[in-house]
């Protein structure tokens, strides 16, 4: 019964929800950066490299026909499906792009606290500095 008290304090520790929480938004918030790479980036860099899929480009390791869509050559044997890799490199330089900007603008919001002004002096250190001061003279 120890185990199950033990547990249940971990679970609903909050920085625990918060991770909970802070993967289930990633999970979402991945989702909508591929349909950005997928359906508005990657159309537009396949028209500039002639207007093919560009997440179907390979290269055949196990002598398949050229031209084959990349599904049925990988059946046919393995592939080196580059396409797909650089379509996946692009998803996350946007993604790490917009996760870097978002820390950003948080940092930039998290105002600094204003520094307290100095406390005033003690009566020991005003007569430590009028001691100093008379021996000046």
């Amino acid at each position: 019964m120890a185990v199950m008290q033990e547990f249940k304090e971990f679970a609903l520790k909050g920085n625990v929800m918060d991770l909970a929480v802070g993967v289930i938004i990633g999970g979402a918030f991945g989702k909508i950066v591929d349909s950005i790479v997928g359906d508005l980036i990657m159309p537009i860099v396949s028209k500039l490299f002639g207007g093919l899929d560009f997440s179907s480009y390979y290269i055949a390791l196990a002598g398949q026909a050229a031209g084959l869509p990349l599904a049925e050559a990988k059946k046919a044997g393995a592939v080196l499906a580059y396409g797909n890799f650089i379509t996946i490199a692009l998803n996350f330089i946007i993604l790490a792009f917009i996760v870097f900007m978002m820390v950003k603008q948080v940092n930039r919001l998290k105002k600094e606290a204003p520094a307290a002004p100095p406390a005033p002096p003690t009566e020991d250190v005003l007569l430590l500095r009028e001691i100093r001061d008379s021996l000046r003279k």
